[in-house]
């Protein structure tokens, strides 16, 4: 019987001790800590880099449209430097056309 009370008691003393003891780990608790900061840090460089890139992506779009217009720019310029070429043609051959006649008169 003395034995059983002895027991008891050590029982109800473990049953103390496991009430009272803290189950939580404070290094555990630390890195869950450092890890939600860094996840934080992360997650705000994320951001950054998506407004970066969607700034860049922009002036992407606007540098194609931009050496388009220059392209057509250009295209029209040598359309221009093509007919004026030919009108200068034309003319060199009218002026030698009308130099030859000028050359019948005067014979």
């Amino acid at each position: 019987m003395n034995s059983v009370i002895e027991k008891e008691k050590k029982l109800s003393l473990a049953l103390t001790k496991l009430k009272n003891l803290n189950l939580t780990n404070p290094d555990l608790q630390n890195n869950v800590e450092i890890l939600s900061q860094k996840k934080n840090q992360l997650e705000i460089e994320k951001k950054e880099l998506e407004d970066k890139y969607k700034l860049l992506k922009e002036d992407f779009n606007n540098l194609t449209i931009r050496l388009e217009e220059m392209k057509n720019k250009e295209k029209l310029e040598q359309k221009k430097q093509i007919e004026f070429s030919e009108k200068i043609d034309e003319l060199n051959q009218e002026t030698d056309t009308l130099l030859e006649e000028i050359d019948k008169w005067q014979t």
